[in-house]
């Protein structure tokens, strides 16, 4: 199946690790798909459950998607307004591009969302500590050429059919919120921001809330997978032999397209963590035992 892309962009999307999460997914049978970190709900779009609750700290992703489920976004809506806001970022030379994001910074509308994320520094969701959008504009000449409009709109429709089809419930919430509102018959996928890693997120994340994840997840009744980086060229994720020592770890190799800094842009090992059992899997290629990984990257 030909992967759905959402028309939400940001750093560390999983699109190109949807169908190693989904094989994971497969092994256990369960009712509803829970994510209590939502993003840009590429991963829950193309797993496609028949049931979600989709959950975010940020209520702009939230509302964005809202908007789509209740028909406010439509993609004529958003064509005719991508059209004129890009033809007015054109003719100011980038300079409207500030003008928007002052704009949502005050009305918080989900289609300026929608254009400040298409139109920003490498897709970046990043807020200041007062709650506003702060990322730079993008300086691409063109910046909403049809040919991106007419992507961006199938983008939209897409996603459309796809929670038109389905029951999901879109929620605004943090993540234990949203782990205490789940059933033994759930399937938590939790992608949390990666602790220790060089980025910017709409809340902040740090051991505490790692601590605390692993707690709330380790009480639930619920089949879980966890996202999580396992090293880089540099160094590797030490908490996952502290916090999340007890459960089985696969990884795999990625690539980063995305990101501000230029040691963000390195080759990664991705980690899936779960209490589903993982050992001796063989899923989309490049997996490895997690202790023979950690022999390898000992010796960087």
């Amino acid at each position: 199946m030909k992967t759905l892309i959402p028309p939400i962009k940001s750093q560390g999307i999983k699109t190109k690790l949807v169908n190693w999460i989904k094989g994971v997914s497969k092994k256990v049978a369960f009712e509803r798909w829970v994510e209590p970190f939502m993003g840009t709900g590429v991963v829950a779009f193309n797993i496609q459950p028949k049931r979600a609750l989709l959950c975010d700290s940020n209520p702009h992703l939230i509302h964005f998607y809202q908007a789509i489920q209740d028909e406010k976004i439509t993609p004529n809506i958003v064509r005719e307004f991508l059209n004129e806001e890009g033809l007015k970022l054109l003719q100011s030379n980038g300079e409207y591009y500030y003008e928007v994001r002052e704009r949502f910074n005050k009305d918080c509308d989900p289609l300026d969302f929608l254009f400040l994320n298409r139109a920003c520094f490498n897709g970046m969701i990043r807020f200041n500590q007062k709650g506003k959008f702060n990322v730079p504009f993008c300086k691409k000449p063109q910046r909403f050429a049809q040919s991106l409009v007419t992507k961006i709109v199938n983008q939209v429709e897409n996603t459309a059919k796809m929670i038109k089809s389905n029951h999901y419930e879109f929620k605004c919430q943090d993540f234990q919120q949203t782990i205490l509102e789940t059933n033994k018959s759930d399937l938590i996928y939790a992608d949390p921001p990666y602790i220790g890693r060089n980025a910017d997120y709409f809340d902040c994340w740090n051991e505490e809330n790692e601590v605390t994840l692993q707690q709330v997840l380790s009480k639930s009744k619920c089949n879980f997978i966890l996202s999580t980086w396992f090293s880089n060229k540099y160094r590797k994720n030490d908490y996952i032999f502290s916090i999340w020592k007890s459960y089985p770890i696969v990884t795999k190799e990625h690539f980063y397209h995305v990101g501000a800094k230029e040691n963000n842009r390195n080759m990664i090992y991705e980690a899936l963590l779960s209490n589903i059992q993982m050992s001796n899997t063989d899923l989309n290629g490049g997996i490895k035992d997690a202790l023979t990984h950690r022999l390898e990257i000992s010796t960087l």
